[in-house]
């Protein structure tokens, strides 16, 4: 592992590692944090200045940039619209509005970069253009839990050429209310942290705060701080005065506007200008480079409310434990910025080594898009002794801790970093387990809209039973599956294996605390070890046994309603209630087998045995009740002949190593665990706990319906989930899961939509929004879907799907199957046609 955090730390920079993205979406992140420190741009496709950039709802907030070159009185846009401010070009006011070339925007996990050429002066000898990179850097951490924490992003504005240029940067009062009208307040603040530098921040907050409240999904409380090192110019005021005056003079007037007054009006921004005097020679040659860094941080305390065992409490952000003022979290944060650059750096070059891997280059960029929208949904909390993460259910309803929200999400977090799955888990737990929450089966959220985390102690909310009971209880598997591995190259996330292998026995303390950070290569703040060995064996003790009578619980709820859903709603909600949905009568049988590896994993050996052999006679009526009568594919419902769906439930029966039974890659428990039983069974002629003919059909069925920018998610309709595409992508041939990446690719580079990337669309037209404008989802985590399947089991989980590639094995079609042919759009179920879009 360590040849990798020196090959990268050796050679990264921001401007190579976000340099080589090959697919163009349509709005790319850039200050993404938590759900409302989230700013995004559009019309990156074209340029970036026709445009603000957007809170994540589309609703526009004030961020500009301007370049000033004093040779020639040109003053270029750069970002949003803050030429709004200026004269047009014939009022020759001693600068000329000009655009330069917009190179384009490329992207990795963490950083995106905006790429532009300005033209030089006619009056000097250069004939290079100088070159602005605006870089954004909002760092994925996966070994930092503490540095994840910060509520704060980083922005750094680098230049390259020979001759002299002027940046100015503003905001304004958008970043902290969605009302125009809001009064605002600010100051500024300056640090001196030694050595003769120094820090200046712009505080910005509403001036009257409504706590814990939302307008739009925007915060109504918390603080934005805009910091830059003291050597630039500062300035606040009327945006009209202040960008005409940069852009004759090149600089700020180092006032400060104290007329506190509304968003809107004489609208005051907060601005910064720094001059780069470069190798501004008469020479052609001899270019130079510098560079200066920004941060933008949204400071709240508290950052929710959460109906806990002790009660309805306001809950402090995680970064508060270590920092005892807010002045030391900005400090440290910009200080630690190429600390956060190289971790964020590892994490993106390990990530395009296994995303190309597991797919092509289109997977890299997917993969890479979609990891600052699943952590800007999350907030972290709690304390070292108990880390909790909130996230909300973005732009769908806004619920508070979505258990088919974090389903969806949670390849992502058990490739990045299973703890922080854990963290989101342990709030439902501790809730049901204070008794404020009524109901046998798993709730669907801990609340109606976040922040507020208040239950639902009446049992009245959405009601999905199968379908949280059965993800819970895969989820928690897969959690302690996570835990459980012998060597570094075994574990099934890169970064768990690093650390220490303490472990805390004392029954009163978390199974996951962070109260042992640790020094790695000359980097403080950092996770100790997740699982492993011995360690990870008692981590999964402590952290099941706390709660095993719920997951006994929530399996017995399955027992008696998974195999036959009554009309219940699955996590696709927005396609209406159904019974007999195939389905989801999928999830809750693995979730009951999921129930047999969790018991086993604490020696409850009865329970196990009784899991085991419900889950083994469900799936067994299962295989006859939701397979079409031709046998060529999945039902949407045991009774609707004619019928299909994507079966994308089946990727967890290969994520949590089921379908490896009878198979000589079976047993699946690591070989430290002297607790967990070998799951073989009596072989059959098809092995795996869902049969692999059932793999082998749907792969060849969705070879068949694909349409030009996806999977449909079933036969009702065209439209598409991309999580559950990517689920169901990942357990087919490896042609199939290129034909269904491909189309992917295609969409995010032709889409129409125009927000921040979304997870249901159709898929021919435009590939639009339907109805229905989901956005900026964290489900997109499932995107994640190959490369957490690729390491699962110690990388037996991928393996055991090779009997899906000619000459594979598993190659005699039982009496009965068939194999969808292409262009069988129109296959015959039955007698009766099954045709895309019109059941």
């Amino acid at each position: 592992m360590h040849w990798l955090l020196k090959a990268v730390a050796a050679g990264s920079a921001l401007l190579d590692i976000a340099g080589a993205s090959k697919l163009t979406p349509p709005v790319v992140p850039l200050t993404v944090r938590n759900p409302y420190l989230s700013t995004w741009l559009g019309d990156v496709r074209i340029s970036p200045w026709n445009k603000w950039p957007m809170f994540w709802t589309g609703e526009e907030i004030g961020f500009g940039v301007l370049a000033a070159v004093p040779d020639s009185g040109e003053v270029y846009p750069l970002l949003g619209r803050p030429y709004d401010s200026l004269l047009p070009p014939e009022s020759n006011d001693g600068y000329n509005l000009s655009f330069c070339t917009y190179v384009g925007a490329t992207f990795d996990t963490s950083t995106t970069n905006l790429t532009y050429h300005i033209p030089a002066p006619a009056l000097t000898k250069s004939a290079k253009p100088l070159e602005v990179v605006l870089s954004f850097l909002s760092p994925i951490t996966p070994t930092s839990t503490l540095r994840q924490s910060i509520p704060a992003s980083y922005f750094t504005v680098h230049v390259s050429g020979n001759f002299a240029v002027d940046i100015y940067v503003d905001v304004n009062g958008q970043w902290v209310s969605a009302d125009r009208g809001a009064t605002v307040t600010w100051d500024m603040v300056q640090q001196d942290l030694g050595h003769g530098k120094g820090l200046k921040t712009w505080r910005v907050r509403k001036e009257n705060e409504a706590l814990l409240s939302e307008d739009r999904d925007r915060a109504e409380w918390g603080t934005l701080h805009f910091s830059a090192p003291s050597d630039v110019r500062h300035e606040s005021g009327t945006s009209g005065l202040l960008r005409p005056r940069f852009s004759r003079t090149g600089t700020l007037q180092n006032i400060i506007d104290d007329d506190y007054r509304s968003i809107m009006d004489d609208e005051p921004v907060f601005a910064f200008a720094k001059s780069f005097s470069l190798n501004s020679s008469s020479s052609a040659s001899g270019s130079s480079s510098d560079s200066i860094t920004f941060t933008i941080a949204h400071i709240q305390d508290p950052v929710v409310q959460f109906a806990s065992a002790r009660g309805l409490t306001y809950m402090r952000p995680l970064w508060a434990s270590w920092f005892s003022t807010v002045e030391k979290l900005l400090t440290f944060h910009y200080l630690d910025f190429h600390n956060a650059e190289k971790l964020a750096a590892n994490y993106s070059a390990q990530l395009e080594k296994d995303a190309y891997e597991s797919g092509s280059d289109n997977y890299v960029d997917f993969a890479a898009l979609t990891a600052r929208q699943v952590m800007g949904a999350t907030s972290f909390s709690g304390t070292p002794d108990d880390p909790i993460l909130f996230i909300k259910e973005i732009s769908s309803n806004g619920n508070f801790q979505t258990i088919d929200v974090i389903f969806p999400a949670f390849p992502f977090f058990l490739y990045t970093n299973p703890r922080w799955l854990a963290y989101m888990l342990e709030p439902l737990i501790e809730h049901t387990l204070s008794g404020q929450y009524p109901n046998k089966y798993a709730m669907h959220d801990l609340g109606a809209h976040f922040p507020n985390a208040t239950g639902h102690p009446d049992g009245n909310d959405e009601y999905m039973p199968v379908e949280e009971c059965g993800n819970i209880l895969i989820m928690g598997l897969a959690i302690v599956n996570s835990l459980i591995y012998d060597t570094d190259v075994s574990a099934g996330s890169v970064w768990a294996s690093m650390g220490s292998q303490n472990f805390d026995a004392d029954p009163d303390t978390s199974a996951f605390a962070l109260t042992s950070l640790e020094e790695r290569d000359g980097i403080i703040g950092l996770d100790d070890s997740w699982g492993g060995s011995t360690k990870g064996v008692n981590q999964a003790k402590k952290w099941v046994n706390r709660s095993y009578r719920l997951w006994k619980q929530w399996t017995g709820y399955l027992v008696e309603y998974s195999l036959e859903p009554e009309n219940q709603l699955s996590t696709d909600d927005f396609a209406g209630p159904l019974q007999l949905q195939t389905n989801l009568a999928l999830k809750g049988i693995i979730g009951i087998k999921a129930m047999s590896g969790i018991a086993a994993s604490v020696g409850q050996m009865a329970d196990f045995k009784d899991f085991k052999n419900i889950s083994e006679t469900y799936i067994a009526k299962w295989t006859s009740y939701g397979i079409s009568r031709d046998k060529s594919h999945a039902l949407l419902s045991y009774d609707w002949y004619g019928s299909w769906t994507t079966l994308y439930n089946l990727y967890a029966d290969a994520l949590l190593c089921f379908h490896l039974e009878g198979t000589a890659l079976d047993p699946i428990a690591p070989p430290s665990s002297s607790l967990s039983p070998s799951s073989s069974t009596s072989k059959s002629s098809d092995p795996g706990f869902v049969p692999h003919q059932i793999y082998s059909l749907q792969s060849n069925w969705y070879h068949a319906v694909l349409q030009r920018y996806g999977l449909p998610l079933d036969s009702r309709h065209l439209y598409t989930k991309s999580d559950w595409e990517f689920f169901a992508a990942a357990v087919t041939s490896k042609s199939v899961r290129t034909e269904i990446l491909e189309a992917s690719a295609r969409w995010l580079n032709e889409t129409s939509t125009d927000r921040p990337m979304t997870d249901l669309f159709d898929t021919e037209g435009t590939g639009g929004f339907l109805g229905a404008y989901f956005m900026a989802r964290p489900v997109v985590g499932g995107h994640f879907a190959f490369l957490t399947l690729k390491r699962a089991c110690g990388g037996r989980a991928e393996e055991g799907l090779r009997f899906l590639e000619p000459g594979g094995g598993d190659e005699g079609v039982e009496e009965g199957w068939v194999i969808v042919e292409e262009g069988g759009e129109g296959v015959v179920d039955g007698g009766e046609q099954v045709v895309l879009g019109e059941l």
